[in-house]
């Protein structure tokens, strides 16, 4: 291969949505003739990555492949709950079923890699990007982030899954996207960096870059993480692809004079592929031959992008993406059943929920109860509004023949109606890339809305969409009834109505803390303990002096419309681990999931550890009355010493003081 050729094979350009175009198609084109390009993003339709790929491999001296990729990051076609919503499903195996359909969709437009899952622990819910990850815990977040890689790659068609984006992008300052990020060792070690082990591990193909400077050194040019972490520590071989225009943006960073100067850098902190910038296609031929950059270093990368795509089989049959069908209807009643698992039951006063389907009137009120796009989400690929649910028509298809629906966006229906429905929250719009919000309240005027419909005095089942936390301290004080609904996808409606009606029991419960205000940002479960911990009775102690210093919603909280018992809990020491093992009771009237929680606080350690930190999950379904043993084992370095120490121990519906079981033990 010449440089040229090389370089080629790290280019990845963007392509203009189905290239239908003249000009676009021209010029890509003739750009993959010369060798110019081998990677592309963003083409979707089996007709034009065909047609480049026929030029690929007909047309070129080397006849090598393109890999096309793209962001589906909940969905492709099909669209399920917004990351974060499916991660308050505590069910890993359903963020592996949502994946394994998205591989499926993207594969029938020959796309063979997805910039999916986002890894990123985000506790800061300003950043509008925080929808796309798994929330504020590193352990949850492991979970999902493996589960994910395991049904992108899955059986065939395999798709490339990218782990993103490395690393603590989720920390930046202010909660404002593409910001810089301070953070420790011990918190980058402890905190950030293990979802992406935890996808590495369950075998990622692909890691992308981040936007942020970790430290005052931008993750493009990070040596000491990207190729000393990444590669030499955790033996990963993969593919580092950079994010959109990221090399180029060394230069806006101050890290780099000159577009060869971001290729240097980026090229020899080991970021293998260039997204858009098309610095590497011009800049590194040079660079080789003057010296500055090492061939091996260039070979090193382009083998590995080589490597990705004799793994996925083009070589051998350029044409295998594109050839499988299945169903929609499958993957609508998979979406269904996933969303249905991401719903969070917040409040229900006087068991206001579940209504009654055969109520004479209902009315359903709310800027958001008809909009179909932002049930969709952020990143909807190229999900179809049309075809999505929203929660008017699921709740128009659910209710009897006899019961009247009436609409508005004001409190006037609410008087006419025997029960109301009340769709607030933010639209998709205000969630995702650059979409950090300064305010966590409720959008315009929905808050007075939600005043006037309940002060009608009739009952009141408020429904959130929202891609973050929100501070909705009126509505948890009033709210007669509150689930979290997120955006849901294209089935959103028909799950949330599934909810509302009582056909489905919501068992969901929060992956992320909810904040009074803002102003308590930074709020997280698992912080360090303090000297003088939060005492209302003593002054000079760590709260506010104007707001409790507790979460409106902590972190693992969510109800259900029946109840559950803990008692009997075991720990004993096996080898390694502790094995703690509780007996979990349904003791309400109907069949409902819970999420069985296992947390522990080391008291005495060399350096401060959490004051609770999530060991273990587990999501149960129970007929009433039954009950079952739930065990748990926590390897001993899971526990953050080396020494003979105490720790507490804790099992319970969710992460506040006070969980129902609790023991202390010296392991």
């Amino acid at each position: 291969m010449t440089l040229e050729e090389k370089a080629g094979q790290l280019n990845l350009v963007r392509g203009e949505g189905t290239l239908t175009g003249p000009a676009s198609r021209a010029g890509s084109d003739s750009a993959v003739r010369v060798g110019r390009i081998g990677l592309f993003y963003g083409v979707r339709s089996l007709a034009a990555t065909r047609h480049l790929q026929r030029i690929a491999v007909n047309e070129t001296r080397l006849h090598i492949p393109l890999l096309f990729a793209d962001d589906a990051i909940h969905g492709y076609r099909t669209i399920f709950p917004v990351p974060l919503a499916e991660a308050a499903s505590w069910d890993p195996s359903a963020a592996e079923a949502s994946a394994r359909i998205t591989a499926i969709e993207v594969a029938n437009d020959g796309i063979q890699w997805t910039y999916a899952p986002m890894v990123d622990i985000a506790r800061d819910p300003r950043w509008g990007r925080i929808v796309e990850g798994s929330g504020e815990d590193p352990y949850l977040g492991s979970a999902f982030a493996a589960a994910r890689v395991r049904g992108f790659q899955g059986a065939n068609p395999r798709v490339i899954a990218t782990a993103k984006h490395f690393v603590a992008y989720g920390a930046a300052e202010g909660g404002r996207d593409y910001n810089t990020a301070d953070v420790s060792d011990s918190t980058l070690r402890d905190v950030y960096l293990p979802p992406f082990k935890a996808a590495v591990d369950a075998g990622a193909m692909s890691v992308m870059a981040a936007f942020d400077a970790l430290d005052g050194v931008p993750m493009h040019a990070n040596r000491r993480l990207i190729t000393g972490v990444l590669r030499d520590e955790w033996h990963w071989g993969g593919v580092v692809v950079s994010d959109y225009t990221g090399i180029m943006e060394l230069m806006r960073h101050g890290v780099a004079g000159s577009p060869a100067e971001a290729a240097e850098r980026a090229i020899n902190a080991g970021v293998d592929a260039d997204m858009v910038s098309e610095i590497y296609v011009n800049e590194l031929p040079g660079l080789v031959r003057s010296g500055r950059v090492k061939v091996a270093t260039i070979d090193a990368a382009v083998r590995r992008v080589l490597r990705a795509k004799y793994e996925l089989g083009l070589f051998q049959n350029p044409y295998r993406y594109g050839d499988s069908t299945a169903p929609d209807t499958l993957y609508r009643r998979e979406a269904r059943r996933i969303a249905r698992e991401s719903i969070v039951l917040l409040e229900n006063r006087n068991h206001t929920l579940p209504l009654d389907k055969k109520l004479k009137t209902i009315a359903v009120i709310g800027p958001l109860a008809s909009d179909s796009l932002s049930a969709l989400g952020p990143w909807a690929a190229i999900g179809n509004p049309s075809q999505a649910v929203s929660v008017l028509a699921g709740i128009q298809r659910a209710v009897s023949s006899d019961t009247r629906v009436i609409t508005g966006n004001d409190a006037s229906a609410a008087a006419q109606a025997d029960a109301v429905v009340l769709v607030v929250g933010e639209t998709s719009n205000m969630s995702g890339e650059a979409s950090s919000r300064a305010f966590l309240d409720l959008p315009g005027d929905q808050e007075a809305l939600a005043e006037a419909v309940i002060a009608a005095g009739k009952p009141v089942a408020v429904v959130l969409l929202n891609g973050r936390p929100l501070s909705v301290g009126w509505l948890h004080e009033h709210a007669p009834a509150m689930i979290d609904a997120w955006f849901l996808g294209s089935e959103m409606g028909n799950a949330v109505a599934d909810v509302l009606f009582g056909d489905y029991n919501p068992g969901g419960k929060l992956p992320v803390t909810f904040p009074r205000t803002v102003g308590q940002v930074p709020i997280y479960y698992d912080h360090l303990p303090t000297g003088r911990p939060p005492d209302p009775t003593e002054h000079y102690t760590s709260k506010y002096i104007d707001e409790p210093w507790t979460p409106l919603y902590p972190f693992g909280y969510g109800l259900s419309y029946t109840t559950f018992g803990y008692d009997a809990m075991t720990v004993r020491i096996d080898n390694d681990s502790l094995r703690v093992s509780t007996v979990v009771t349904n003791t309400g009237d109907r069949e409902g999931d819970e999420v069985v929680q296992c947390y522990t606080h080391t008291l005495v350690a060399h350096v401060s550890r959490p004051v609770r930190v999530l060991q273990g999950f587990l999501r149960v379904r129970l007929a009433s009355g039954d009950h079952r043993t739930v065990t748990f084992a926590i390897p001993r370095s899971r526990l953050g010493v080396d020494e003979p120490t105490t720790v507490d121990v804790y099992v319970g519906p969710n992460s506040v003081e006070g969980s129902p079981i609790h023991a202390t033990v010296r392991p």
